[in-house]
């Protein structure tokens, strides 16, 4: 069995029509919801791209990987889902973005060449790479963020785009009344379509590399393969190619989930992000009147290219061999809580698509149904191992296998889900002067009640989504619920116990250690030799061989 592994970026949970939206329409996505589960209460581990990313990557939590802010380099020697799938025999390949960067202090340090397959791997989180592309090419007086060759800029090139930088010039940018630029980075730019020709754009771009990937894995027999399609939209810029650019218009943008009450007294750290630049913007109507029909124009192609994939799976006859996972590395507020992109845990933000169709007939009883177990990003690792064949290591994934829950199976299941955010780079860190180390905050939900634990001395926030699915009225603001509080911190103080980094022996191997120095002749703490079997003595007992002690 092949793994199909889909990720869009900063895609929203509630942004499909399975799951309840009342206007985006997203038969593709629906179409794999109809087939396999859809897990409703999926979170990732932190909010931000970098960090989430790499927990999907390595199973493990921020904390454990170390790796919490992007461009924070994930250090040499971290085991990836390529690593685990590999040792079960399948191949782990990357299409798109990973948001990965590499530790290049430890590569050398270690003396790993970049061009060696192990360094390589190294440098690209694990995967072999079909063809990677971050997605964010954006240039300045400094030259450009992301200063690798984009092979997306390149094909645009090839086609005949008349630009250094064709990914700013004409895929994310219109066109003015005077025939000027119109960049999307600028907000007031989201309704009009961007300037390339719609095959051309992003989406289709990947989704044919990933048929290209496909058809030669088939006509080589390669497999069975992993592949990781990781398309960049729709994170912003909000901008997207006709017809996409004006199929959604303010009719169809909801009002924004907010009110008063979440601003008088807020908890700091909140206080601070809704203060922010971003926030401000999409605080404003005719902000969010124009950037969320483009939002919703940009995941209108996904879900259309993604039936593309559906179509050549069912054509070429690999639909039967092939699981297909869907989800996001994280949500986008949108202005809802009066917030803008995503860095903190209500569900807008910290709760993730996660639909997963798995061909096997053990998942027969599930199909086209909903669970709402607590599910974490991190447990994709262990679920695709599983699936492979393999064994799981349970002493390096901290995520628990889907499998069971697939099979319509109802195991022991966590009790909480986590997700950690570290803001030590931004903005809000420097006002509220704190210094990087408390700058952290982690997230506890037990799918009822959710609590943020902020360090640097500042009270939690807590929600109650029983009585307020919302998220609107922060609990913490008096002081009736000591009694979840004491829950909560038991459930974080739980979690903050875990081994995380006892990683290279696993208990199968601690278990096979006990006694074994005692075969080998390591007897330490005798009294008289009767504590143990003659046969462990035997290497120490009888006539001495030469005497040279005197009487």
């Amino acid at each position: 069995m092949n793994i199909l592994f889909i990720m869009y970026d900063q895609l929203r949970f509630d942004y499909l029509s399975c799951a309840g939206h009342p206007h985006l329409k997203t038969p593709n996505f629906d179409r794999v919801a109809a087939k396999g589960v859809r897990f409703t209460n999926a979170y990732v581990q932190s909010t931000i791209c970098g960090a989430s990313r790499m927990s999907f990557y390595t199973g493990r939590y921020v904390s454990s990987h170390g790796a919490a802010w992007n461009g924070f380099p994930l250090r040499v020697g971290e085991q990836t889902l390529g690593d685990h799938l590999r040792r079960a025999g399948m191949e782990c390949w990357l299409l798109g973005k990973t948001h990965m960067k590499a530790d290049a202090e430890g590569m050398a340090r270690l003396g790993l060449s970049p061009d060696s397959e192990i360094g390589a791997r190294q440098s690209e989180c694990g995967f072999d790479t079909w063809i990677r592309d971050d997605g964010l090419w954006g240039s300045g007086p400094d030259g450009f963020y992301d200063e690798k060759r984009s092979p997306y800029n390149e094909f645009l090139k090839s086609k005949g785009y008349p630009s250094d930088n064709p990914w700013a010039d004409f895929a994310n940018a219109g066109v003015d009344d005077e025939g000027n630029k119109a960049t999307g980075w600028m907000y007031n730019n989201a309704d009009k379509p961007a300037n390339i020709r719609e095959e051309d754009s992003e989406t289709p771009w990947l989704t044919r590399q990933t048929i290209d990937f496909m058809n030669q894995a088939k006509a080589m027999g390669k497999g069975p393969w992993c592949a990781h399609v990781s398309f960049i939209k729709p994170h912003w810029p909000y901008i997207v190619p006709a017809p996409y650019h004006n199929m959604f218009n303010e009719s169809h943008v909801p009002s924004p989930v907010r009110d008063d009450c979440e601003r008088d007294d807020p908890q700091p750290v909140y206080g601070a992000y809704m203060e922010n630049k971003i926030a401000k913007a999409f605080q404003r109507d005719d902000v969010r009147n124009k950037v969320i029909p483009a939002y919703m124009g940009l995941i209108k192609q996904c879900d259309d290219q993604l039936g593309v994939l559906l179509d050549h799976l069912e054509e070429t006859g690999q639909m039967k061999d092939t699981m297909i996972v869907l989800t996001s590395d994280h949500g986008d507020y949108l202005g809802d809580h009066w917030l803008g992109e995503k860095d903190l845990f209500h569900d807008q933000s910290v709760k993730v698509p996660m639909i997963i169709f798995d061909p096997r007939s053990s998942a027969d009883a599930t199909r086209g149904t909903t669970i709402d177990a607590l599910v974490e990003a991190i447990d994709l690792v262990p679920t695709f191992v599983e699936a492979a064949g393999g064994k799981v290591a349970k002493n390096i994934l901290e995520g628990r296998s889907l499998v069971p829950l697939l099979n319509g199976e109802t195991p022991d299941w966590r009790e909480v889900a986590i997700s950690e955010f570290d803001y030590s780079p931004t903005p809000q860190g420097l006002k509220l002067g704190l210094e990087p180390n408390d700058c952290r905050l982690f997230m506890v939900f037990d799918g009822r009640y959710k609590m943020m634990h902020a360090m640097g001395g500042f009270r939690p926030m807590l929600f109650d989504l029983q009585t307020d699915p919302d998220e609107l009225h922060d609990l913490a603001k008096d002081d009736a619920h000591d009694v979840i509080f004491d829950q909560m911190y038991a459930h974080l103080a739980h979690w903050g116990r875990r081994n995380a980094q006892r990683v290279t022996k696993s208990d199968e191997d601690i278990v096979n250690m006990r006694g074994k120095s005692l075969r080998k002749g390591i007897l330490p703490f005798l009294i008289d030799g009767t504590e143990v079997p003659d046969e462990l003595l035997v290497s120490y007992s009888g006539p001495a061989p030469q005497r040279y002690t005197k009487d």
